[in-house]
């Protein structure tokens, strides 16, 4: 069952709080945080950022103005690692050229063993560590490492416990991502994220409800809840609800707004979760169904508890109830043991299913993982060839998609003016297609409808009516 943060512990982190103010008074110092990985990392740094605002510090986006230095860590692929390890170093200097800076690290990676011993004998200007269930007690870390006392390198309890509360420094006004469940029970062969962010736990529907009327309130247009697995939302509670009683109470919000979920698992995408979907339309918009490998093998070696046929079902079922639905899905290339046939089978479905996106990764062992000692591993130049024709074959139908939309008009989330060109502007759809057109006015944050009159592989384009 889930836990949750006794009164006494938040009670006792506030009071660190405020005994940083005191510290910090109005010296002007300010933090920087460094997000790596997915979009619970980035929830989870904002409220990182709301927790250093709290104490008394600006947020900065410039890591060399500093004084307090956060990297927040990603450990899904062997090239996330490799890049916080690089960040760290990196910010090694500023330690050396002013001692008083505060450095540490939080996040998936330093919920690993071997990886929080390395940063403890090989990163001395650390000052502490925390993992992904400990984000409560940041203030205790800042406040003892403000005192100058031995560096603390955290181990996370067995089972995290869930802290309500923590004020988040949202960094968009009108997108928010709300975290309704943490941890995963599947236990994916190839996945390290069962052993760095510990077994499910939900949050009461109640305080997501609340968490999201404020939100609607403000002003918010697009609210993803997040969890590793949202469909298995409220298993782990006392009071019987599911992801399907969660959406039904978030239809009845007033307010015009967009919910999205991140991310899915077959195995619990139940008959009752789709028709909520279709019930709502605030939700029918967008759907990410990971699927993996086309090959059953291939899925019974990863542990992921559905074949094929479950699986096509299910994107049957969501299309039967919105023909219009955006699928997208995350796939996995040279698994080991996937031979070429086994690939072959995962090229049919992305023809047989045409998703609007598909998120393909090469294979990256992950230490602690049975798959990482698996036999036949694939080598690494099957992997990016396999790779490579995947990306070609799905970039072809994906331009084809967006193709279907000239001529259509499209409500957008309007996001803001493009980087790259003056006068042009970035939006989404509700199916989360990106789609740019050019304005005069600035419409950021508010819902538009574009007329689209001309697509490619990754976006659409438009003029405003």
């Amino acid at each position: 069952m889930a836990s949750f943060v006794s009164p006494i512990e938040i009670k006792k982190q506030s009071e660190y709080v405020e005994k940083i103010k005191l510290l910090v008074g109005d010296k002007g110092l300010k933090a920087f945080v460094y997000t790596l990985g997915c979009q619970q990392n980035e929830a989870d740094s904002e409220k990182i950022m709301g927790t250093l605002q709290k104490m008394g510090y600006q947020i900065t986006e410039n890591e060399k103005e500093a004084d307090i230095l956060m990297v927040n860590t990603c450990a899904i692929r062997d090239h996330a690692e490799k890049r916080a390890l690089s960040i760290i170093g990196r910010f090694k200097h500023y330690k050396a050229e002013n001692p008083d800076i505060i450095i540490g690290v939080c996040g998936c990676m330093s919920a690993q063993e071997h990886q929080r011993e390395k940063l403890k004998h090989s990163y001395h200007y650390v000052d502490f560590t925390f993992g992904t269930g400990a984000l409560h007690r940041l203030p205790e870390f800042v406040y003892n490492a403000l005192n100058k006392k031995k560096r603390y390198f955290d181990i996370d309890l067995a089972t995290p416990e869930i802290a309500e509360g923590i004020e988040a420094l949202r960094q968009s006004p009108y997108r928010a991502w709300v975290s309704i469940m943490y941890g995963c029970n599947n236990f994916c062969t190839y996945c390290i994220v069962p052993y760095v962010r510990g077994r499910e736990r939900s949050r009461k529907m109640e305080d997501i409800l609340s968490e999201i009327k404020d939100l609607v309130s403000k002003g918010y247009k697009d609210i993803t809840l997040l969890g590793q697995n949202v469909n298995s939302y409220g298993k782990d509670l006392e009071e019987k609800t599911n992801i399907a009683k969660l959406l039904s109470e978030i239809s009845k919000i007033d307010g015009d707004f967009w919910i999205h979920l991140m991310t899915s698992h077959p195995k619990d995408a139940s008959a009752e979760m789709i028709e909520a979907i279709k019930s709502s339309p605030r939700t029918s918009g967008h759907f990410h169904l990971p699927l993996q490998s086309g090959s059953d093998e291939i899925l019974t070696k990863m542990n992921r508890h559905y074949n094929l046929e479950r699986y096509l079902s299910i994107i049957e079922k969501l299309r039967e109830n919105n023909e219009n639905i955006t699928l997208t899905t995350d796939l996995i290339v040279g698994f080991p043991g996937e031979s070429e046939d086994d690939f072959n089978k995962t090229l049919e479905v992305i023809k047989k299913v045409k998703y609007d996106s598909v998120f393909s990764f090469i294979y990256s062992k992950r230490k602690g993982t049975p798959a990482a000692s698996m036999e036949n591993q694939v080598p690494s130049e099957e992997q990016h060839r396999r790779y490579d024709i995947l990306c070609n074959i799905q970039n072809d139908i994906s331009k084809q998609i967006n193709e279907s939309y000239i001529g259509t008009c499209q409500k957008v989330l309007v996001d803001g003016k493009s980087k790259n060109n003056e006068g042009v502007y970035t939006s989404r759809t509700q199916g989360n297609k990106i789609v740019h057109f050019e304005c005069e006015n600035d419409y950021t944050g508010t819902f538009k409808t574009v007329k689209i009159t001309r697509a490619d592989t990754f976006a659409l384009y438009g003029e405003i009516i």
